[in-house]
């Protein structure tokens, strides 16, 4: 198949009825971080292009009285730049910050990651651990799923994400993320978690989100390792038994797999770092 043309929308109602229209003939472009190299290598041959990086409503970062509302056009370096994302959204920040190279985080959007459906896509174990639902539309309607169920059942050829949105956290929450990478400049994630850790007022676990990149097919929570935070004080003693619950379900879950023996250990120093974090923005934020 032969490019034809490249329609440049100026609103999704545009460019939901070009993709009703053309479905898995068309393919949408905003930042092209990946689209671009996939078209050079000949991975996808569409028959048309849809431009949807001037589109208005897809670039806007809202909130309202109880979320953070992310249009799917939002690039990396406009997350990292917004004070929103700081304090104890910091593990948003921080994995948008590790996204490439300033010039991929200045194009790549946040919904490009979503839709490209990598498992090492750095931001969206943070999203996953904040319980993020995204937006869908296509020429059938609009519908909203949870993030972590988008992996599962993926976009048809004839959706395009537009919002990604979440709960505002309360002061006694805090998202921390850590990743390993096969090295610092540049690095595609390896290994990421996400926690979403809430505490009591005597200092136990009261709530917790796990969610992990490249630990899997896809990223997910990890729901054995939430199961035995709860109420739980978080010290080496706790760190090192989540790392043990964690290694435990890797072994069931990539049984047979030469990564094993590798993710084992790596798993074993992310899980650590992003747990040592909480306690340590925890302590600054009390002094």
């Amino acid at each position: 198949m032969t490019l034809k043309e490249v329609y440049n929308s100026r609103s999704v109602e545009e460019v939901v009825g070009l993709l009703g229209e053309y479905g898995s003939e068309a393919k949408l472009i905003s930042g092209g971080t990946d689209i671009v190299i996939e078209l050079k290598n000949k991975k996808i041959t569409p028959k048309i292009l849809i431009d949807i990086s001037k589109i208005e409503e897809l670039k806007k970062i809202k909130e309202d009285e109880n979320h953070i509302i992310l249009g799917s056009g939002v690039t990396f370096t406009e997350i990292t730049e917004n004070p929103l994302f700081k304090g104890n959204l910091h593990g948003l920040h921080k994995a948008c910050k590790m996204v490439g190279s300033p010039q991929i985080r200045n194009k790549g959007t946040i919904g490009g990651n979503i839709a490209n459906g990598s498992s090492a896509a750095d931001s969206i174990p943070p999203l996953i651990a904040l319980g993020a639902i995204i937006k869908i539309c296509s020429i059938e309607g609009t519908r909203e799923i949870p993030l972590e169920d988008y992996y599962i059942n993926k976009l048809k050829s004839n959706e395009i994400i537009t919002e990604i949105k979440f709960e505002k956290l309360n002061k006694n929450q805090n998202l921390n993320f850590a990743k390993l990478g096969l090295r610092k400049a540049l690095a595609i994630s390896r290994l990421s978690i996400a926690s979403l850790i809430e505490l009591n007022e005597e200092g136990l676990i009261e709530n917790v989100t796990i969610s992990s990149g490249a630990l899997g097919k896809y990223p997910m929570r990890e729901k054995e390792v939430e199961e035995y935070l709860i109420n739980k004080e978080i010290n080496e003693t706790t760190i090192e038994e989540a790392i043990t619950v964690l290694q435990n379900s890797m072994d069931e879950r990539l049984k047979g797999r030469s990564t094993l023996p590798y993710k084992r250990v790596a798993v074993s120093s992310i899980l650590r770092e992003n747990l040592k974090e909480f306690i340590k923005t925890r302590t600054e934020v009390e002094a």
